[in-house]
């Protein structure tokens, strides 16, 4: 597991980035540009994911129903993921497909006719509807507004319908063209491969229009709020609540010591939450913590859900292990399992190629440092009790967090915050 990669820089601006890997015989590649919804305007929201769902609906020579099907034909996966900062096209397949696989998704990308619009309008509707229907993932969301505010880092990346019902082609074009341009775009590629013939490729099957000097319309994240709460009524069976607050950036060197406290705090079975909530007292299925990195903040954060007679008892133990991680930030026996878990959990995955060209395409996009797996291991073993302390007395201080919950009675909700912060539960 060498993790050696090789990045070229096209005359266009386009960046190669490939690693060989001669144990298989398929290959990832994934198709990256810097746009997703932070890029948006209020009245675009949504758009860079239509866009995305677009890009299946037809080229100058191939309708969609062919796309499927060519790709059905080699026994491939095809798919695309719109996130707050990128979109990404990406397939896995046998290597001996690849200038064929290539010229179809570069065709995709770049010169999609819009075909059918309407019809994937409503499969996008049918999606946003989807995830309303959705409240553990809704409140994810929901936190990011209590933390970001209006600025897009607050909205969901799937959009707004009246964006979706509304957009015209013409909207749709002028979006994309302003945004996929050379030197926004990645192309990422790991499998048993030659990293010259993915450079030739790249440069002759994208041929992209000229660049432009796009600028994101909405400037850096805004200041982080805490304090904020915010509750959407829905009759569900359980309250799904998010706690959390400002992060780090993604390029912060904190980044791997704020993994092992994730891993601590609830990001692992044998984490502090859930061996508290759920294994020792039965109070939810799902907990968990997580941490948001973005180009300029980040995001942690908190999940739950839980039946309405377990709310109060519920927060009432989140809050106390947030107090006990100020006091106690984490034990040696702790710190050694939480770092084997990340070591083990980013090791595990460069084991599958996909993984491999995912954090290829991302890192180049992103402006991250490419790091060997051995580079990985190093960061993590140098994470010390002091730095897991540090990051805890600053980012998990129950006082300086925001809340959001979706459930049937919102006083259900407030009245259990207090367990969690004086400060929010008077919010």
């Amino acid at each position: 597991m060498a993790g050696e990669y090789t990045l070229t820089e096209l005359g266009s601006g386009i960046r190669v980035v490939s690693e060989h890997v001669p144990s298989v015989r398929s290959i990832a590649l994934g198709l990256w540009v810097r746009v997703g919804s932070r890029d948006e305007h209020e009245d675009e929201a949504g758009i860079s994911h239509f866009l995305e769902h677009l890009l299946f609906k037809g080229t100058p020579t191939l309708t969609a129903e062919r796309i499927a099907q060519v790709f059905d034909s080699f026994g491939a996966d095809i798919n695309a993921a719109t996130s707050k900062e990128t979109t990404v096209l990406y397939a896995h397949f046998l290597d001996e497909h690849l200038e064929e696989a290539f010229g179809v998704m570069a065709d995709m990308l770049l010169r999609s006719t819009y075909a059918d619009i309407d019809s994937e309008r409503e499969v996008v509707l049918e999606e946003i509807a989807m995830y309303e229907d959705e409240p553990q993932d809704k409140v994810h969301d929901i936190l990011s507004h209590a933390i970001f505010g209006d600025h897009p880092l607050g909205r969901p990346v799937i959009g707004r319908g009246e964006v979706i019902s509304s957009v015209s082609v013409e909207d749709i074009r002028k979006y994309h063209d302003s945004r996929y341009a050379p030197v926004s775009i990645v192309v990422a590629a790991a499998g048993n491969l030659d990293h010259d013939v993915v450079a030739k490729l790249s440069e002759s099957k994208l041929e992209p229009a000229k660049n432009v000097d796009f600028v994101t319309p909405n400037g850096p994240a805004p200041q982080a709020a805490s304090g904020s709460v915010v509750f959407h009524s829905k009759e569900t069976e359980q309250y799904h609540i998010c706690l959390g607050g400002h992060g780090i950036q993604r390029d912060d060197e904190r980044r791997f010591a704020l993994s092992v406290l994730d891993a601590v705090l609830g990001g692992a079975t044998s984490s502090r939450l859930f061996q508290e909530v759920r294994e020792k007292r039965g109070l939810a299925y799902s907990i968990y913590s997580w941490a948001s990195h973005y180009r300029d903040s980040g995001q942690l954060g908190i999940y739950v859900g839980t039946r309405q007679d377990n709310v109060a008892e519920a927060m009432n133990v989140i809050g106390s292990e947030l107090d006990r991680l100020q006091a106690d930030a984490v034990t040696d026996e702790e710190l050694a399992r939480a770092r084997e878990h990340v070591k083990g959990r980013v090791i595990l995955s460069m084991e599958s190629t996909a993984n491999r060209m995912h954090r290829l395409g991302r890192s180049v996009l992103t402006g991250m440092p490419l790091l060997t797996p051995d580079e990985m291991i190093a960061e993590l073993d140098a994470v010390d009790r002091e730095q897991i302390q540090a990051l805890a007395q600053e980012f998990y201080v129950s006082g300086s967090l925001s809340a959001a919950a979706i459930g049937r009675d919102e006083s259900v909700f407030r009245d259990a915050l207090g367990s969690v912060s004086s400060r929010l539960a008077a919010a």
